[in-house]
């Protein structure tokens, strides 16, 4: 474990023995759940429930104990956030169809028997698949997605045990808040209609005390750009990197509103996509984040008391591993940067448009620039 230095939508609880009983049929059936590619069932029961390969290897974990916990799930190639404060639990994704078993276990295992909240971040497979699964066995009092309907047989699905439970899936506003026990989660984004299911992605802020953590889904740059113009509040310790690490997101614009100390990739083993890909790792290495990754160290959580953090991983990985862009770039992240106090650009010293001497402001590291007001050259800072 490594320590780290350091309106609101009620959630009523009405009809919760209805839907109680809802779910108890739903769990007695066996329903097929063909996904998006034919893929299997609704486990029946909690003795059907296939187990979470991370759970045996839980003793071996550093156990976080804050009153905030944010639970990486490692579900492969997609993603699950289960959120537990002060007792009351919220889950923002679920993985693919096929981890709906994995991820039931895994908040079997932390003790949920309700979900304040579910989030699908957006209607992909590998976001949306896991929930169906997870809104059959455990009662919730609010459904959100950025959208109602979707052609996909997985996303259908999700819909369906929702009304199972008795309730519709809602699709919140930008500026919603809610509250999780004595966290707050906002609603920042999207602040757009896009094309892209990847930048509907439904964009939370997670704050206890002095300490915060950003949800994004899939976002991607052109909804990261809006989001960062709309002057919503996105400075965040731990960022939950976008798109599993795609070059695709976590533009230098957006990253340097967020300025993370930690990101957080949820990705798989070997995975098609390359994911995380290179570009992403360098801009996070000049930016001086300490990069965390599901495929090489598992299940990831971050606890805070509201001003500290401790991170529990299920396997180590060095950090060469994590991030392993060239040593020999990564050595422009601690060497001085240059500012020009005319434009409020910052560079690196090799940069052939610096400027004149008598303009020049030097600065010591990346976030000193970031935070004194100055963005990064695009020229030599790619």
């Amino acid at each position: 474990m490594e320590n780290w230095k350091e309106e609101k939508v009620n959630a009523p609880k009405k009809g919760l023995w209805q839907r109680l009983a809802a779910l108890a049929a739903a769990a007695a059936l066996v329903l097929s759940l063909a996904g998006c590619s034919g893929l299997p069932s609704v486990p029946g029961g909690s003795a059907d429930v296939v187990p979470n390969p991370s759970a045996s290897a839980a003793a071996a974990v550093d156990t976080v104990d804050a009153p905030l916990e944010v639970h990486f799930i490692d579900v492969g190639q997609a993603l699950s956030v289960l959120v537990e404060c002060d007792g009351q639990f919220m889950l923002y994704d679920g993985g693919n169809v096929d981890d709906g078993s994995l991820v039931v276990s895994y908040l079997q295992s932390q003790g949920v028997e309700q979900l304040e909240y579910v989030f699908c971040s957006h209607a992909h497979e590998d976001h949306v698949g896991g929930l169906a699964a997870a809104l059959a066995y455990f009662p919730a009092y609010h459904v959100y997605s950025p959208v109602t309907d979707a052609s996909t047989k997985c996303f259908q699905d999700f819909v369906k045990y929702t009304q199972q439970q008795g309730l519709q899936v809602e699709v919140p506003a930008v500026g919603t808040m809610w509250p999780l026990g004595g966290a707050t989660v906002t609603m920042l984004g999207p602040v757009a209609q896009y094309s892209d299911t990847n930048d509907t992605s439904i964009v939370l802020r997670i704050d206890y005390g002095s300490t915060s953590f950003l949800l994004t889904g899939d976002m991607e740059k052109t909804a990261e750009t809006d989001l960062v113009n709309s002057g919503a509040n996105l400075r965040a310790e731990v960022l939950q990197v976008g798109h599993h690490g795609s070059s695709t997101s976590t533009s230098y614009l957006f990253l340097n509103a967020v300025l993370p100390e930690m990101g957080i990739i949820s990705c798989g083993v070997n995975n098609k996509y390359g994911h995380p890909h290179e570009e992403t790792l360098s801009i996070l290495r000049d930016a001086g984040v300490d990069v965390y990754r599901t495929d090489l160290q598992g299940t990831i959580t971050i606890g805070s008391d509201g001003q500290n953090y401790t991170v529990g991983t299920e396997h180590f990985a060095a950090d060469s591993a994590l991030n392993p862009t060239d040593p020999a770039a990564s050595s422009t992240a601690q060497q001085a940067y240059i500012g020009n106090v005319n434009s409020k650009k910052f560079h690196l010293p090799t940069c052939p448009n610096l400027p004149a001497e008598k303009n020049q402001i030097l600065f010591s590291s990346y976030q000193e620039a970031v935070e004194a007001g100055y963005t990064p050259c695009s020229s030599c800072i790619k």
